[in-house]
């Protein structure tokens, strides 16, 4: 996914989380209170990137933008792409030391939270600044597009709302020892498959997660992990453009259907993936039928059978069958 770069003065409704006027209420609210307690004192570095869901949204994300700009990082443990991106972002929070707060939001788990924002694809970036939020960039982007992007909504976040950022002390963290589990069985395999991920080593990670299942059939992790690698693999050099024009030309190809569901999968676009095979299948008898049904099994487990797109998409995948 190329890049979008968005418009700092854009400004997404939030109504649906809590009406914008009031969200910005609030913040100037707490942003006056904390100049009364005389700016609520320093915090520690690992305060500086933060895990967000929907229940804490309004507290960590709408309350705390009215001290600090916060930039929301929407990202999914299946998107390539944003593991490339999560590492810079989180690096940058460190390097701008309280200029700004990372939020990290897993679309998978926050549903809601993506649609309000109006998220189309991941990794998407937008922050929130005194209860506004701005979007500012969709896809990978280069560290130096980044920075610039950031010393732009630090300069709005000042000029504007008055914010100046956080104090950060590096001797606040406090934090208790952190005890490992004890390793599994399979835990090097495993490892083994996530570093040759990380090397772009996608077939060293399908034999990797396929060891793993030679042994133990039953495996959830090298179930999903297997499934996303060959996912990725599929994908490897493929031509966007070109795929989605066959897609479009020729709406009756089982295989240019399947490509181009595979990288709306890659793109974030689940709903589109799933009915665009969900509609082949209806489409189609025989071994195209088949084909399309397997692939969009095979994207059910890349997604997880917990979330509900998949469980909507195999309820309609029954509809058609059936």
């Amino acid at each position: 996914m190329q890049p979008r770069n968005m418009s700092m003065s854009g400004v997404v409704d939030l109504a649906a989380v809590k009406a914008a006027q009031e969200a910005k209420a609030k913040a100037e609210q707490a942003r006056a209170e904390s100049a009364r307690q005389g700016g609520g004192g320093a915090v520690s570095p690992s305060s500086l990137v933060i895990d967000v869901d929907e229940a804490g949204f309004e507290r960590d994300v709408l309350q705390r933008s009215a001290e600090v700009p916060v930039v929301i990082d929407f990202w999914a443990e299946w998107c390539e792409p944003c593991k490339q991106l999560s590492p810079l972002l989180e690096g940058l929070a460190a390097e701008y030391n309280g200029r700004f707060v990372l939020a990290k939001i897993d679309v998978d788990a926050n549903q809601m939270l993506m649609q309000q924002f109006g998220v189309q694809g991941i990794p998407a970036v937008f922050a929130v600044v005194a209860g506004q939020a701005l979007p500012l960039f969709q896809g990978a982007a280069p560290v130096e597009q980044i920075r610039g992007t950031l010393d732009q909504l630090i300069q709005v976040a000042e000029e504007r709302f008055g914010l100046t950022g956080i104090t950060v002390d590096p001797d606040a963290e406090g934090a208790a020892p952190v005890v490992e589990a004890p390793a599994g069985p399979y835990d090097a395999l495993l490892e083994a498959a996530l570093q040759a991920l990380d090397a772009g080593d996608l077939a060293g990670a399908v034999q990797a997660y396929k060891n793993v299942l030679s042994d133990d059939p039953a495996n959830t992790e090298a179930k999903l992990g297997l499934a996303q690698a060959e996912l990725l693999q599929r994908v490897q050099g493929l031509d966007p453009q070109q795929v989605r024009k066959d897609a479009a030309d020729r709406p009756t190809d089982v295989a240019a259907q399947i490509a181009a569901a595979d990288l709306d999968l890659v793109g974030g676009h689940v709903e589109d993936s799933f009915g665009r095979l969900i509609d082949t299948v209806r489409r189609t008898a025989g071994d195209d039928r088949n084909a399309a049904r397997v692939r969009l099994l095979e994207l059910f487990e890349v997604v997880g059978s917990d979330d509900p797109r998949v469980t909507t998409g195999r309820a309609a995948l029954a509809r058609v069958l059936f």
